[in-house]
């Protein structure tokens, strides 16, 4: 296999040639390194970098298989993690410039997990301030760009991530998720991403400020170029933090069935609370047909019984509030005061992230009951259907927009200016509702940017969602290298 194709390989494969010794683990870390230094400057993806300490641990890695030690599944593989994870010696800072010299002390215990698996942590790749955006700039590190279009957004808020496996600069990486912060960057770079059913994987070591709290809705998950890495990794973060596995282990249920034939799949174009381009739709449309012909039972109108803006009022409510805390004294009494200020019929976006933000617990506990009734509504739903395949993002990658806060900018669906933050329906649909689910690549625009679909199963249905992944990446569309990256 030529350095090109190792670069471009699956995780799992490059792991096996380590393995097989058929690439040292320092070979196939500089071959990484070469490339990020070659490449990475048309990118920005890979913006905090640790080689010297990746080369002493990649040296131990060779060494100990000429031993015939083996450390893992991930033995010698280099890998990057998302900014926001903290790595013992790297700065965490999440965009904010005040926190660029904010040096962490210890590992996230996914990263941790992650290295007893037999990792290699070469670096860390960019992230949007906060980690709230859909794309991925900061005063820290500057913009990172997608390498199917640089003039575009690879995503947020994993979106370096994304980019660096997209553009073979890592062989695999860890992001998280609140807002579609794995599914979107994996939709816009054409790479395989998952959001596990939250809870399963905990992320002590991805917060500010040393907090240890699980976050409503947020997860972390893996993002690869492969649907099997996907299941790897998550094998490998998943399960009860030290504390927890004192009474509880985690067995994830099989896929419920091994050929796309027998599976029961309903299909979701687009919804009043989010407009989809005509390009987005087709795509899924096709891939719908598509399983149709291959046997699986396919409907286009089966739903949860779940009122859909409902579904975005309780999301957004849930969203901010689970936000708030990160929120500044001052900015929080400014928003107090703005909150107070608003019409009573004024629904928009801005309106409904100020009374959330802060609002009383009361209004957040009438939410959080209205997400339970509306999983109950999903659990009843996945009785009748296996999965429910759906948009990742209303279109494929946007253009660069830096202008602005999130709720003032638009972006062009179908031909006409819609807002930015609509499409957090198809962050929020599954997400508040903590239901796992994946994206796969299946096609491209007439662009030429890569389309995935989100693919949805029942509360810890995870491995059924990336194991349908896996099938239509061997059946359908397997990752294609975006062109110039070599």
């Amino acid at each position: 296999m030529s350095d090109l194709a190792f670069a471009f390989a699956s995780a799992l494969d490059l792991a096996a040639a380590i393995r097989a010794r058929r690439i040292g683990s320092r070979e196939a870390l500089e071959m990484y390194v070469g490339r990020i230094e070659r490449l990475d400057g048309r990118l920005n993806a890979v913006v905090v970098r640790d080689f010297d300490r990746a080369r002493a641990r990649a040296d131990a890695a060779d060494a100990a298989l000429a031993r015939g030690e083996d450390w893992g599944p991930l033995h010698g593989l280099p890998m990057t993690v998302k900014e926001s994870f903290d790595v013992a010696g790297l700065p965490t800072h999440w965009g904010f410039p005040a926190l660029r010299d904010s040096i962490a002390a210890s590992d996230a215990l996914a990263v941790q997990r992650l290295r007893g698996a037999g990792a290699i942590i070469f670096g860390k790749t960019n992230v949007p301030v906060a980690l709230a955006d859909w794309q991925s700039y900061n005063a820290v590190h500057g913009t990172t760009n997608n390498p199917w279009d640089l003039a575009r957004a690879p995503g947020g808020s994993s979106g370096g991530a994304a980019a660096a496996l997209a553009a073979g600069l890592t062989s695999l990486e860890l992001g998280s998720d609140i807002g579609a912060s794995i599914r979107n960057p994996a939709h816009y770079c054409g790479v395989f991403g998952h959001k596990p059913t939250w809870g399963i994987c905990p992320s002590l070591g991805h917060a500010l400020g040393g907090n240890v709290t699980e976050v409503d809705i947020a997860v972390i998950g893996p993002l690869a170029r492969s649907a099997a890495d996907l299941a790897t990794v998550l094998g490998i973060i998943a399960g009860p933090d030290p504390i927890e596995a004192a009474g509880w282990h985690l067995m994830l249920p099989p896929p419920r069935h091994t050929a796309l034939r027998d599976y029961r799949i309903a299909v979701m174009l687009d919804d009043p609370n989010s407009a989809v381009d005509r390009g987005v739709q087709d795509a899924i449309a096709a891939l719908a047909d598509w399983l149709g012909q291959q046997g699986a039972t396919v409907s286009l109108t089966a739903r949860p019984a779940i009122d859909t803006a409902e579904a975005m009022r309780v999301y957004v409510h849930l969203l901010r509030s689970a936000t708030s805390g990160g929120i500044a004294d001052a900015a929080f009494a400014e928003e107090q005061r703005l909150a107070a200020a608003l019409p009573p019929e004024d629904d928009s976006y801005r309106a409904r992230m100020l009374r959330a933000n802060t609002g009383p617990h009361r209004a957040w506990l009438a939410a959080n009951e209205a997400r339970h009734r509306m999983r109950r509504a999903w659990a009843a739903f996945f009785q009748d259907w296996d999965l429910l395949l759906c948009p990742a993002a209303a279109t494929a990658a946007v253009p660069h927009d830096q202008q602005g806060e999130r709720w003032q900018r638009s972006i062009p669906v179908n031909g006409r200016p819609v807002p930015v933050t609509d499409q957090l329906f198809w962050a929020g649909f599954s997400g508040m509702a903590l239901l796992p689910a994946s994206v796969a690549p299946v096609a491209l625009s007439a662009e030429g940017l890569p389309i995935g679909v989100q693919i949805i199963g029942p509360a810890y249905g995870d491995l059924g969602c990336i194991d349908v992944a896996r099938l239509l990446e061997k059946e359908y569309r397997a990752f294609v290298p975006p062109p110039g990256w070599a």
